[in-house]
């Protein structure tokens, strides 16, 4: 370990990487807290808040000015290196699978937003909302992608909060019905596919089929559609249509959702979201204030239209 880094173990380096946290949040030519304001939050005393300040000036990571009453402006952050010295370290997202061109550029815009941003990113795909939730709990993962949709949900039973959301279209394209071709779609004992590992399928399932206790739900995932269709196993399931495009054959039809399933989740099933732990208060808000979002649903759009290559 070099001395440059020895610095940072001592009492004000390790207040240092404290502040660094908290300057992540600051824009350029914004007036600084004053010093005893952060003694207060980080339980030292103003001697340390100096050095500590004066560590981040000495390795690049700020640069601060003071005018008279005003107070100290920052002048300049590096935010690759506040991000190095805060030890939040490489931050984990976990996503769905990569099927569709739209969730390939999503993987390739919120790669493109933390880069710019400085912060080390990488991303783990995981089938199903519930898994994803479930590693981010548990602490396997930092953030966890997913619809507006299930992350109302989720937030609303979990210790877990929104840090952005990205617009309608931005998950999914949309979802539809897809019915067997013949199939009365009221008919007793209706055959419904479902993928339980995917909290927006089952919960779209349930408005659709709501009042239909005579409906039977199969489990199956959107690679075994094609394959239960064909079979004629299942009859009918709602889908992602982005899952399913180009993958049915002739005897399957694509119906749209009734309007009242429609007006409730026109947009918060198809916008994408980002959540995080609620424990993890102060990484949240330095995810939160960095990420450029337009950056990240512009690449997206330049995948879906085949003007970039994914790259996550």
């Amino acid at each position: 370990m070099n001395a440059f880094d020895d610095r940072f173990l001592t009492r004000n380096g390790l207040a240092a990487r404290q502040l660094a946290v908290l300057l992540l949040n600051h824009e350029p030519d914004t007036r600084l807290p004053r010093v005893r304001d952060y003694a207060e939050e980080l339980g030292c005393g103003n001697g340390t808040v100096q050095a500590a300040l004066q560590l981040l000036e000495e390795s690049g990571a700020i640069k601060t000015t003071a005018r008279g009453h005003l107070g100290t402006f920052l002048a300049h952050s590096d935010r690759s290196i506040l991000w190095r010295l805060s030890g939040l370290g490489t931050l984990l997202a976990a996503m769905p699978l990569p099927y569709s061109r739209r969730y390939e550029g999503l993987a390739t815009g919120l790669r493109g937003a933390f880069e710019e941003a400085g912060a080390p990113f990488a991303i783990t795909f995981m089938r199903g909302a519930g898994a994803r939730t479930a590693a981010l709990l548990e602490g396997k993962v930092d953030l966890v992608v997913l619809s507006r949709f299930a992350a109302d949900e989720l937030i609303a039973e979990h210790p877990v909060e929104l840090v952005a959301e990205l617009g309608p279209a931005t998950y999914v394209g949309a979802h539809g019905m897809l019915l067997r071709h013949g199939v009365d779609l009221d008919a007793p004992g209706l055959r419904v596919a479902v993928d339980h590992a995917s909290e927006d399928l089952r919960m779209l399932v349930d408005l659709v089929f709501a009042g239909r206790p005579d409906v039977q739900r199969v489990e199956a995932s959107y690679m075994q559609l094609p394959d239960l269709f064909a079979r004629e196993e299942v009859d009918a399931t709602v889908w992602n249509l982005d899952e399913v495009q180009d993958r049915l054959g002739f005897g399957v039809d694509v119906l749209p959702l009734g309007d009242e399933v429609t007006r409730e989740l026109s947009l918060r099933n198809s916008s994408a979201a980002v959540i995080g732990r609620t424990e993890g208060a102060k990484s949240l808000a330095a995810v939160r204030d960095s990420l450029d979002l337009s950056l990240i649903t512009s690449l997206q759009r330049e995948v879906i239209e085949g003007t970039r290559l994914p790259s996550y």
